[in-house]
């Protein structure tokens, strides 16, 4: 089993081109299933699948994450079937456990001006935060679309960033003047540390930043301007949305932005803007006053 695991690993990195933070997690996945069935992959059964998965909510974890280690081990099987190391798919008509929706979050326009206006603009690491800041809500970029940039993806004078996303799907994506003063401030102190290396942005040592670096300093600054609750570098790309819509754009144009391969993931963004409609007209629509008085 381990066996097969380790080269559908390589298929996911090779030929699939998974972000290593995806790879880690199918990795983990299906570690945790081996151990459950200790079973040859030509041996698996669906009374095996969805025993696991049942396992894993019993454990505590969430449906979501259960829902998540199934959709690992339905796209593993895929792959065993596929290369010929098993007949059929065990896992197909096992379905997935049901769990609530939950919107998004994102932040209001206040929420994320302060936010940014909370990085200083003086020294290497302040410019660096403050360009990551202005380029997450600019471009709606992903975590790891970020931590993989390179210097020359970015094109100052066009106000445009080459990005590659999800199947090393390749887009362009402008950048906003704000950001580009950013990343302008930026450059000129990335310039005078001297590092010779490709990557964009870099941590204190001089070496390239990694999704991890970038997780945390949106954390650190949310902290500071008292924003409460989860949230990451994805936040920022759901506002980058959300505000998007807000404002009228089409949602292809949103979907083409945020590089999705499907309008219905985009299609998510519909129902925060009518959540947003729905609180401006409770909190300013004399009838619902009235009633809710």
């Amino acid at each position: 089993m381990r066996e097969r695991i380790e080269e559908f690993i390589r298929h996911l990195r090779s030929e699939r081109g998974a972000s290593e933070h995806t790879v880690r997690a199918y990795q983990k996945d299906l570690e945790e299933f081996a151990e459950y069935l200790k079973k040859a992959p030509n041996e698996i059964e669906m009374t095996d699948v969805r025993a696991f998965v049942a396992l894993q909510i019993r454990n505590g974890l969430s449906k979501t994450t259960a829902g998540r280690r199934l959709a690992s081990v339905r796209s593993f099987i895929r792959f065993l079937v596929r290369e010929g190391h098993i007949d059929s798919n065990p896992a197909k008509l096992v379905t997935t456990p049901k769990t609530e929706k939950h919107l998004p979050r994102f932040l209001t326009v206040d929420d994320m001006f302060a936010l940014i206006e909370k990085t200083e603009t003086v020294g290497f690491l302040h410019l660096r935060d403050r360009a990551i800041l202005e380029l997450l809500y600019s471009s709606g970029l992903r975590v790891g679309e970020v931590a993989g940039l390179n210097t020359e993806d970015l094109n100052i004078r066009e106000g445009l960033v080459k990005v590659m996303g999800k199947g090393k799907k390749e887009r362009i994506v402008p950048v906003g003047s704000k950001a580009v003063d950013a990343l302008r401030a930026y450059l000129v102190e990335k310039i005078l540390l001297k590092k010779k290396t490709k990557a964009l942005f870099l941590n204190k040592s001089g070496t390239p930043l990694s999704d991890r670096g970038i997780r945390r300093i949106v954390v650190k600054y949310a902290r500071l301007v008292g924003i409460e609750g989860q949230i990451g570098p994805h936040t920022l790309r759901h506002t980058f949305a959300s505000h998007l819509l807000q404002a009228g754009a089409d949602l292809r144009v949103i979907q083409e932005l945020l590089g999705h391969a499907s309008l219905s993931t985009t299609q998510k963004y519909t129902h925060i803007d009518i959540t947003h409609l729905m609180d401006i007209y409770d909190k300013s629509h004399p009838m619902s006053s009235e009633e809710k008085s």
